[in-house]
């Protein structure tokens, strides 16, 4: 146990941290979308974001793989403003996980929006509040509880992905290596003292998350 490398754990917290936050930003502005406007293929929308929830995780990462790779436009695009590409790095694991746990932010803060009254909306609109206003002082804190249950199921989703984060980041040890893979390598290695360290610590973080998403939402629901 003393000899335990911590460097995939603390990767994956730093993923699914920087994962989450931008989630959360592209989240809830399409969940926002999605409840309180209607527009011509907005279910089609809504049908393509939530698609990374049902493609197996090696179908989304070889697509972000296609989609970011340095011979694709986007790729080159990267490459250029930034000086580096986002295969095969961290910052490709933040993109895989991001995408992996975007759907579940749309779905929980859509449905939480859509709980608000619209009549509040509108009464605000009769004083000449602007659509901002509107979000950040009535939208925002009526639908607090379930933005932030989004946010706890985004984590534990990023905290814990592997196919799309292996096809996109790679398996580099000191480098790329998340908890997820390392606890695949330690397995096929037989170091099952180290996999099962691993595992749990994911699965306690991972019930205690659950746990405090499902008092959150259960308590919002009897308010």
């Amino acid at each position: 146990m003393r000899n335990i490398d911590w460097f995939p754990l603390i990767l994956s917290f730093k993923v699914a941290l920087i994962a989450t936050a931008l989630a959360l930003v592209a989240g809830v502005s399409l969940g926002w979308l999605l409840a309180r406007r209607r527009f011509v293929g907005r279910e089609a929308l809504d049908a393509v974001v939530t698609l990374p929830l049902v493609l197996p995780p090696t179908v989304l990462g070889y697509y972000l793989l296609v989609l970011l790779g340095v011979s694709s436009p986007v790729g080159r695009a990267i490459k250029a403003v930034t000086g580096s590409q986002l295969v095969f790095t961290w910052r490709g694991a933040v993109v895989a996980a991001m995408v992996g746990a975007l759907p579940l932010v749309v779905k929980t803060s859509r449905a939480a929006i859509s709980t608000v009254s619209e009549q509040l909306e509108d009464a605000a609109r009769t004083f000449g509040k602007s659509e901002w206003q509107i979000f950040w002082r009535i939208t925002l804190p009526l639908s607090s509880r379930g933005i932030i249950a989004a946010a706890m199921l985004a984590f534990a989703r990023s905290l814990g992905d592997f196919g799309a984060t292996l096809m996109v980041a790679g398996n580099i040890p000191g480098r790329t290596q998340t908890a997820a893979i390392a606890i695949y390598d330690a397995t096929q290695a037989g170091r099952d003292d180290y996999a099962l360290t691993l595992v749990v610590i994911l699965s306690v973080i991972a019930l205690a998350l659950l746990y405090a998403t499902n008092k959150l939402v259960g308590d919002n629901t009897h308010a």
